[in-house]
C-alpha cells in the first residue's frame, strides 16, 4: 500500500510538475467567487503542498498576502502551515522509517537535520522551522516517521515558521527588493543565538537553584 500511494504521488507530481512549481495561486483565489472558497482552496494548496513538496512556500504566502486583506491573509496561511505540517508529520507516519530515512538521505541537509534532532527535540525543531535551509515537508516527513509527540511539534513549527510567514504576507512582493532572503537568513541565525544562549542561561539557572 505505501509503495502504491508513493508511486501514484510521485506520478502525479512527475506529470504536472509544470503545473504545481509555477502554480497561480492568485488567480485560483480570484476564481473562487467567495471568501469561504477561496479558504478552501488556499488550505487545499498547502495540503497538496505536503505530499508534493515542489510548491514553492515563498510564492503561496506572498500570493495569499496580495489577494486578501493583510489581517486574513495572515489567519488563512498560519491555518495552512498548521495544516501542512499536520498533513506531512501522519504522512511520514504513514511511509514509515526506511522510506522516510531514504527520502533524507537525497536531501541536501538530511545529516544535519537528523544529527539535530537526535540531540535535542524541542530546541531541534524550533530551531529548524526558524532557519529557512530546512525544507517544511521533509523535516515534517522525518518527525512523523520517528515517533515525535504531536502536539509539541505543531506548537514548536508553527511558532518557528510565523515570523517568516507574516513577514512574505504582510511585505508580499516588496520583500525581495527590500530584504533579500540572505538577510533574512542572517536574522533567523541571529535569532538562533539569541535563542541558544537563553535556553543555556535557563537551564545552568535550574541547576543552581537545584
Amino acid at each position: 500500500l505505501r509503495i502504491a500511494v508513493v508511486a501514484a504521488i510521485v506520478t502525479v507530481v512527475a506529470l504536472n510538475y509544470k503545473t504545481l512549481s509555477n502554480l497561480d495561486v492568485r488567480s485560483l483565489i480570484s476564481g473562487a467567487g467567495s471568501f469561504p472558497a477561496a479558504v478552501a482552496i488556499i488550505l487545499g494548496i498547502y495540503g497538496v503542498k505536503a505530499v508534493s513538496m515542489v510548491i514553492p512556500a515563498s510564492m503561496v504566502y506572498i500570493s495569499v498576502g496580495v489577494a486578501m486583506n493583510w489581517k486574513y491573509a495572515v489567519i488563512v496561511n498560519m491555518l495552512g502551515i498548521a495544516l501542512e505540517v499536520t498533513v506531512a508529520f501522519f504522512f511520514g507516519k504513514f511511509l514509515g522509517k526506511d522510506a522516510v530515512k531514504k527520502k533524507l538521505e537525497t536531501s541536501k541537509n538530511g545529516e544535519k537535520l537528523m544529527s539535530m534532532l537526535n540531540k535535542n527535540q524541542s530546541l531541534a525543531i524550533f530551531l529548524i522551522r526558524l532557519i529557512p535551509a530546512f525544507p517544511i515537508d521533509i523535516s515534517s516527513l522525518f518527525m512523523g516517521a520517528f515517533d515525535f509527540p504531536f502536539f509539541r511539534y505543531l506548537i514548536l513549527s508553527v511558532i518557528g515558521i510565523a515570523p517568516r510567514v507574516i513577514a512574505f504576507t504582510i511585505l508580499g512582493e516588496s520583500i525581495y527588493n527590500q530584504i533579500p532572503m540572505k538577510y533574512i537568513i542572517i536574522i533567523a541565525l541571529a535569532a538562533l543565538v539569541i535563542f541558544a544562549v537563553g535556553m543555556v542561561i535557563k537551564s545552568l539557572v535550574k541547576k543552581k537553584d537545584k
